[in-house]
């Protein structure tokens, strides 16, 4: 029997109907964080699944989005392309791809893309007492402050699927105040080699954090002055630093005595 949902998120309303309630209970989860709307208003995106012929299949906005036979991988596309959705077209926020913490009062900075290891050094950061607000995006608010995105942390693994656990897993807490940024550390990760010293990590200016951050920010064409106005606000204030890390573990200990 055919169900379907609306859903708000960052002042945006997503319609999602699937074929069957079974399809949409495994649907939900992958929406971006928000709640239940009433249906009788405007819907910004619509997303249609079906299961036919042995294949998942999701339309958005009645054009093809995937078509599986693997509803988890179908599942994975549907999440992408509503997270980017948006954190394109937000209302009143800023998205930057980053990994983000909170100790004691300020909020840690990571930017970076998928892949780039953002997931493994907030999953350190939280293992040695940060709090969780996200490990993919930093949700930017109008005084430059970083509020919660929460969704369960997606850790990767050397072979399948990544595995996608909640903080409490890690012995942590999910943030829930907005939190001023204290730091914005920007590094790549170089594997420990023997007779390679890992170089020290160095002060970043305003400037090119700035770009660092502009970087990685979805809306950065599309809404170049509320990007600028808010990057503005973050780099102002935070302190910024540029570094090279091994191991998570070691490097995440470096970070919190940094604040």
């Amino acid at each position: 029997m055919p169900a379907g949902l609306h859903w708000l998120t960052y002042g945006l309303r997503i319609e999602l109907t699937a074929d069957t309630a079974a399809l949409l209970r495994r649907a939900r989860p992958r929406l971006p964080p928000g709640r239940p709307t009433a249906g009788r208003t405007r819907v910004d995106r619509r997303y249609a699944i079906a299961r036919r012929d042995g294949a998942v299949t999701i339309h958005r906005d009645r054009r093809l989005l995937v078509r599986s036979r693997d509803p988890l991988a179908a599942l994975d596309a549907l999440e992408s392309d509503a997270q980017l959705y948006v954190a394109e077209h937000a209302r009143d926020r800023l998205f930057v791809h980053a990994g983000v913490v909170g100790w004691r009062g300020r909020a840690i900075l990571l930017p970076g893309r998928s892949l780039s290891g953002k997931s493994t050094l907030v999953a350190a950061l939280l293992r040695a007492g940060a709090r969780y607000y996200s490990d993919e995006y930093a949700v930017l608010d109008a005084r430059g402050h970083v509020r919660p995105y929460p969704r369960l942390l997606s850790l990767r693994r050397t072979q399948g699927r990544p595995r996608r656990i909640k903080p409490e897993a890690l012995g942590a807490r999910a943030g829930k105040t907005p939190l001023p940024v204290g730091l914005v550390v920007v590094c790549r990760y170089h594997a420990p080699s023997i007779g390679r010293r890992t170089r020290a990590p160095a002060p970043l200016s305003a400037g090119r954090c700035l770009l660092a951050l502009l970087k990685n920010t979805v809306a950065a064409r599309s809404r170049a002055a509320l990007a600028m106005a808010r990057l503005h606000l973050v780099v102002s204030s935070a302190r910024a630093v540029v570094a090279e890390r091994g191991e998570a573990a070691p490097f995440a200990a470096t970070l919190v005595s940094w604040l």
